[in-house]
């Protein structure tokens, strides 16, 4: 007889997936935040709303959940690669940025599909709902954490 696992942290996908993701970054010489940092800013930018480099840092905390310095940091290797430029106020792709975001959508795009391949409608909306809840309390959690509870 065979169990179904019980959803906790060591039983999500999202490193299994990130793995592969950063497999793929790898080979253009980005990490996962650059890649992060540079969608961010095309995503904004393409939408007519381009970021200055603090709207930029917030936006990509609330994804990866790291320090604003690292981040800072991140933007500045994005700028040494010329794959952001500044524009007066705002950080906006250049057009090897833009490039490089849609190569990786290309090639992530038949690896993704491999990987949902099959999932019934069902079973991803049932997992959107827990993963969204999840998230949710998560970042409750981090924005009331104070310190460690001992007991």
């Amino acid at each position: 007889m065979t169990t179904t696992p019980t959803a906790n942290a060591r039983t999500l996908a999202h490193y299994a997936a990130r793995s592969v993701l950063e497999q793929l970054l790898a080979w253009h010489g980005m990490t996962y935040a650059q890649q992060i940092t540079l969608r961010t800013a095309d995503t904004a930018d393409t939408a007519g709303t381009p970021h200055t480099p603090d709207d930029l840092v917030t936006e990509v905390q609330r994804s990866l959940k790291t320090d604003p310095a690292d981040i800072r940091a991140t933007l500045d290797e994005l700028l040494g690669k010329q794959l952001l430029v500044t524009d007066g106020t705002h950080l906006r792709p250049t057009d090897a940025g833009r490039e490089l975001t849609a190569a990786i959508d290309t090639e992530t795009a038949p690896v993704t599909a491999r990987i949902w391949d099959g999932i019934p409608t069902e079973d991803l909306a049932a997992t959107g709902r827990v993963l969204a809840l999840v998230t949710e309390r998560a970042n409750t959690e981090l924005t009331t954490a104070t310190t460690p509870q001992t007991h």
